[in-house]
Parts: structure tokens; sequence; C-alpha cells
């Protein structure tokens, strides 16, 4: 099949620990790991990273909960094995709970290849065939105030207005993001609201949460109240991405300045990671520490760019003195202008208020770069997962 199929098992049952051994065995599998019980393997199958997951389970009935319990944190294909119960019956069941295939062991191991070989196939026909093409674009700051969400902000209006891509701009500073206030919208409603409402996320009910800015790009704002982002988990975030990355060309996330879960659920999906730099001490300090947990976490280089912002400022440090320190190429820098401020308080972001600006022109150099007229694919760099390196 070219690349391996990567294996995570769950659940138990008569004769499950052999049939794992024996998958082991098998060449062109990878078998990430195991976990009996599903609350144990959140992070891991938030990943995206699974090609499969193979659950047991001793009921006789078709085990809708712990089918709903996997279905929360991942959409990877489920082959679901049995000790007991009726083939027929669980496999009508399956077809209702995005269930791959229905095995009942005692069961020869070449027919458990075969099941999963298949499921694993199917997932990738369907990717190469509903134009996965959106590309990731993370915008991240381990320090406040470096104008983290106004760079997201003019970015992903360059994307939709100046560079023509089908863009979605996902706030995910969920406690305290201001991407709807910088654009001058009033959302009536919110990332929130999408993943509280009842019904699996597809498309279309993606496109009934966002909000339409006038140049052409869709915002998913932040929860209005902090209380409210606990219920964004890892697992929801990572459904989101996968679904945006189906009906758009570009998606913009603006996070928080922090590595925390749901951080690491859209680090596991992100094709560019735009660290952006400061002159100054406590944000070379910051930036230092987020590139040794970002190397902790195999996140690619390759994938990095590092954008200096407010380039021209003179403050007793410049950008080569930031790349040393680093030992980091800084690949472009925005410089300060008093029109971006201005632009913030009207709620009307610089690179449409002001396209001739300096600031517009560093942007839209930046989009082209991330995003040029040839599309272009996920770079081939393979990397630990994010998710599970931290289960």
């Amino acid at each position: 099949m070219g690349t391996n199929v990567r294996l995570y098992f769950t659940g138990d049952c008569d004769g499950f620990d052999a049939l794992r051994e024996a998958l082991s065995q098998q060449p062109g599998f990878e078998i990430v790991g195991a976990s009996e019980h599903v609350a144990q393997a959140t992070g891991v199958l938030a990943g995206g990273h699974l090609d499969c997951v193979v659950h047991a389970t001793r009921s006789a009935a078709f085990p809708a909960a712990e089918v709903a319990a996997i279905r929360e944190h991942t959409r990877s294909p489920l082959v679901l094995v049995a000790s007991g119960g009726e083939a027929a019956s669980m496999l009508e069941h399956a077809l209702d709970s995005q269930v791959d295939d229905v095995l009942l062991l005692p069961q020869l191991t070449h027919n458990v290849v075969f099941a999963i070989r298949k499921a694993a196939h199917v997932k990738r026909q369907v990717a190469a065939s509903s134009g996965h093409t959106g590309r990731v674009v993370t915008v991240f700051s381990p320090k406040g105030g470096t104008g983290k969400t106004v760079l997201a902000t003019n970015l992903a209006a360059a994307f939709a207005k100046r560079e023509g891509k089908r863009t979605l701009l996902i706030d995910l500073d969920l406690q305290f993001g201001d991407a709807a206030i910088v654009l001058g919208i009033e959302p009536e409603k919110t990332i929130y609201d999408l993943v509280v409402a009842p019904g699996e996320l597809d498309s279309e009910k993606l496109a009934g949460y966002v909000t339409k800015h006038p140049c052409g790009l869709d915002i998913l704002p932040a929860p209005l109240r902090p209380e409210d982002a606990e219920l964004v988990t890892e697992g929801k975030i990572t459904a989101l991405l996968e679904v945006a990355r189906g009906s758009y060309d570009i998606i913009v996330a603006d996070t928080s300045p922090f590595f925390h879960g749901p951080m690491l659920a859209t680090l596991d999906r992100t094709d560019e990671l735009i660290v952006l730099c400061g002159l100054d001490v406590p944000t070379l300090k910051n930036v230092r520490l987020a590139l040794q947990t970002l190397e902790l976490l195999s996140f690619p280089a390759s994938r990095i760019k590092f954008v200096m912002n407010r380039a021209n400022s003179k403050v007793g440090l410049k950008t080569k003195e930031v790349e040393a320190a680093l030992k980091v190429k800084v690949a472009f820098e925005v410089p300060s202008e008093r029109i971006v401020p201005i632009s913030v308080n009207r709620g009307n972001p610089a690179v449409l208020g002001e396209p001739s600006s300096d600031f517009s022109k560093a942007v839209g150099t930046l989009a082209r770069a991330i995003a040029p007229p040839a599309a272009r694919g996920r770079s081939g760099d393979k990397k630990k997962s994010l998710s599970l390196a931290r289960a």
C-alpha cells in the first residue's frame, strides 16, 4: 500500500491479546498503542494520525455506547471485533454507527488483516476523491501583545480578498479571542455554539455557524464567555479542522499563547506554523522556549515560518540579533505603521482599508508565500504524532 497502516487497539475480549500479537507481526502494519478503556486513549484518538482503530468488545449486543465514545474523538476507520454475539445483528447496527467492519473471534488472522486494509484503503480513497486540499495555517506567539491576532485577521482577509481563496478564520484563543472585534463583526454564533449543537459535524453544519465578512472571509469566532471554552475539546477541534479542510482552500487558526490541549490538537493538523517574533527580550525568551517545546513534540522545522512583527521598531534590537540568538532564519518582516492600530479600532483590516501600505504589502507577500496560485499539497514530512507524544 506504499505506507504503513497505523493501528490503535481499544477495548478487550477473549482472544484479543493473541490477535494484537499476530497483527504486530504483519508487514506493513505499525502498532501505535493500545488502551483497554477509551477514556485512556482520547489524546491518541484525537490526533488524526491513525489509519484504523480496532475495538474489542465482550458485549453480545452491538456496543453502541463504546462506539459513540470512540467516535467522539476520531473519524478514523473503525473495525469491531467481538468474542460473542451475532455478526449479522452487529453488522446491521454498524452501518448506522460508522463502523467499517465487524468480526467475531476466533478469526483467521488474514481475515482481520484484509478487513483492516480495506477500511484504511477506503479512508484514503475518500480523502483523495473529496479534494482534501485545504491548508491549515496556524498563527502562534508564545507571548501576548505581539500582534498575533492582527496578523492572523489581516492574513486571512488577504487570502480571501486579494488571493481569491476560500478562507476560514477560526479563533482558537478560546477564552479571550478578539478576532471578531478586530474584523468589526458581532457574531450571532461562535465555535462554542457549533460544538455543542446536536448531530454530526459536516460541511453543511459548519456553513450554518460561520459569520461572513464583506471581503468574502468566513469567521468562526471564539466563545463569548471564557467558561464556554472548556467545551471546545481537542476532539472537537480535530473534527472541525478535518471538515474545514474539505470545504476551504485555507484555514487560518488564531491561537492562544499556550501549549495546552486545543493548541496541540491544532498543531496535529497544521500545514504551516507561523511563529511571531518581536524585538524585545521577553518575547525572545518565550520564543526560545516555544522552539524547545516544538522540538520535543517532533513538529517538522520545515513547516515553521518565523515572522518578525514591527520589524522597523528602533528599540535596541535588530532582526539579525534575534536570528543569532534563536539560531533560526526570520523568513518575513512586517513593519510597524500607524495605520495598523487605527484599522484595529475601526474594525477594518489594514489589508482591506489601506492595501497600499507597507504593512499590507508585507502581509500580501506572506500570503502568497504560504499559498501561491499553484496549489501545493501537504509536505511529505513525517512527524511523531503530537497527541501520541503526550499520551
